[in-house]
């Protein structure tokens, strides 16, 4: 695929008003959250889990794309249309997670490195036979007293510059991840910290992408705002409009105006918080970039919660619930949101 196709589609995966769907947890996690709704952690309840949400009536005029996990790419509709099919028939369009998730760093206690390159060009080519044309590769950085070490930094960064080219050789936009995680057992960092960390491993993410030649039209960065640490003394929490503040700071600061756009994670955020921070940031605007959401619980966690009680009769009623979300996170990335009630 030319950059041109390439820029395309990671245009419309920041087209006005419309963000990113993150339906993509492993088998692991997504039986964590199905337990503690009391669903069972079967294939065929995934599936309709997934294609419930995927399939939520009018959900294309505020969601842009959908990041999925392996074995969603490969399921079926209801009626036997290929969810993939399904997606590109309502605009939405796919995407794949294609990490193996993060492990310890040898040598550095704390800290945690991404796995998935080996056998990486070949997926990308299965997945991109499959359907889907972006992809998506999450690196973890954990804030204590000790971490994040600078090879951490410079290690995953490397990682996610490597998958970018491959994404890109194989036709498909990468989407990069950095995730400074803010809800860790040990995480008590303050807002000045957190600013300092991003500010960090953004500039080493942009230097490794352009040492690899990576073509920045072409990339769509996802990442966290910049948020105190969830442990933090309450004094040192941070007011909504001071994490808009920093995080727009620190983006404008790091990131080159010829990327296409940025959009968040919700990671340790409430549904209503992750909202309300989108929106007074795209208040700050304009920006050189469209800034939205990628969200995975902020969007689905109430949905979840009313399909659970009833897995047939509640159907329609979760996607009401989605569209709902969708459309608050809509108005939010044009910075037009109202709190409910």
């Amino acid at each position: 695929m030319s950059i041109e196709n390439l820029e395309q589609v990671a245009l419309a995966m920041v087209a006005t008003g419309k963000g990113i769907i993150a339906v993509d947890e492993s088998t692991n996690t997504i039986k964590k959250r199905f337990e503690a709704a009391g669903v069972e952690n079967t294939e065929e309840n995934r599936r309709r889990y997934r294609e419930l949400l995927l399939t939520t009536p009018g959900l294309g005029e505020h969601i842009s794309g959908a990041i999925l996990f392996d074995e969603t790419i490969r399921q079926k509709t209801s009626d036997g249309t290929p969810l993939v099919d399904a997606m590109k028939k309502a605009g939405i369009i796919p995407g794949i997670k294609v990490d193996k998730g993060p492990v310890t760093l040898a040598g550095f206690p704390g800290d945690v490195i991404t796995e998935g390159l080996d056998g990486l060009r070949d997926r990308l080519k299965e997945y991109a036979q499959l359907g889907a044309q972006f992809a998506k590769w999450r690196a973890v950085i954990n804030i204590t007293d000790d971490n994040p070490s600078s090879t951490a930094i410079e290690a995953n960064m490397e990682n996610l510059a490597r998958y970018a080219a491959l994404c890109q050789e194989a036709g498909l936009v990468p989407m990069v991840e950095p995730e400074i995680v803010m809800d860790g057992p040990e995480s008590t960092h303050d807002l000045d910290v957190s600013y300092e960390v991003h500010e960090a491993v953004l500039r080493s993410l942009f230097n490794a992408l352009y040492s690899h030649n990576v073509m920045l039209e072409g990339v769509i960065l996802k990442v966290s705002m910049v948020i105190p640490g969830k442990n933090a003394p309450k004094d040192e929490q941070a007011t909504p409009e001071e994490v808009a503040e920093a995080t727009v700071r620190v983006l404008r600061t790091t990131v080159p105006a010829s990327l296409p756009g940025i959009v968040f994670l919700s990671g340790g955020q409430s549904d209503e918080q992750a909202t309300e921070h989108l929106d007074l940031i795209n208040k700050m605007g304009p920006h050189p970039w469209p800034v939205s959401f990628s969200y995975g619980r902020a969007l689905v966690a109430e949905a979840l919660n009313v399909w659970s009680k009833d897995l047939k009769g509640n159907y329609e009623k979760a996607q009401k619930v989605v569209h709902e979300r969708a459309k608050e996170n809509g108005d939010a990335a044009l910075g037009r949101w109202t709190k409910r009630g």
